[in-house]
């Protein structure tokens, strides 16, 4: 259950200390802040695991940032701006950032992405959506999933202010204190526009049997290359043997 097993994983795959990486083509920009996490079972293993994501260990990785001297930066705006008079490069950049909305485009550098829904889509069922910000708290059970049932995991989010680059989808699920589900998707970079994005992740199955079966914890966030957090939540959500009778 990666997806959901993990923010409503990756699309919802148990398999016991699985890692998936996928290659596809809200609220403010903040700072991942690893209090919000459902427990202090497995932060450690999770912090390991981002931190070494690119491969390389993480003092190296500062060492490299502290090194690299980044030049002036400039909002998509100004961007598009310079050097309009020459029809080459005009051209080279409308080829390179492919249909921009301009009305989504605002004067800051820092682009924003703002996830406004995650749903779960199973056959024959309801869907269940759960807008973004949850109502709920996070120690309450989100949902209840039948064992072995079949689902997706669908997100939409707008982007606004500038193009936001490798934009990446991770879920961490937790059973009595052991991960048992990490899952990173690449989902892309993406320019920005007034009509929210859609993106459904691959069909996935739901553990089942006698020891699937119980309450499960998870945190999704949603990040990008430069490591800006746009979504951190967590959650809990349970496996039964049924689906849960209509209230």
């Amino acid at each position: 259950m990666s997806a959901l097993v993990g923010a409503i994983s990756k699309d919802f795959t148990f398999n016991p200390v699985m890692e998936k990486e996928e290659n596809k083509d809200g609220e403010p920009t903040r700072e991942c802040d690893d209090s919000e996490k459902p427990d202090d079972e497995g932060r450690e293993d999770d912090e390991d695991d981002e931190a070494e994501e690119d491969g390389k260990p993480k003092s190296e990785k500062e060492l490299e940032n502290k090194e690299l001297e980044l030049g002036p930066q400039f909002s998509l705006k100004e961007q598009l701006e310079k050097d309009k008079d020459d029809e080459s490069l005009r051209r080279w950049k409308e080829q390179l950032l492919g249909t921009v909305d301009f009305s989504a485009v605002g004067e800051s550098n820092e682009p924003e992405v703002r996830i406004q829904s995650l749903s779960i889509l199973c056959k024959d069922r309801p869907d269940l959506v759960f807008a973004i910000p949850l109502a709920a708290n996070s120690k309450d059970r989100l949902f209840t999933l039948k064992e072995g049932s079949r689902y997706h995991l669908k997100f939409s989010f707008v982007v606004s202010n500038n193009i936001v680059s490798g934009l990446k989808y991770i879920h961490t699920v937790w059973k009595t204190g052991i991960k048992v589900d990490n899952t990173r998707i690449m989902l892309g970079t993406f320019s920005p526009q007034q009509e929210p994005y859609t993106y459904e992740l691959e069909e996935e199955t739901t553990p089942s049997g006698m020891f699937a079966r119980g309450s499960y914890s998870a945190r999704s966030k949603f990040i990008d290359d430069d490591r800006k957090c746009y979504l951190d939540f967590s959650y809990t959500f349970d496996i039964q043997k049924n689906w849960p009778s209509a209230s």
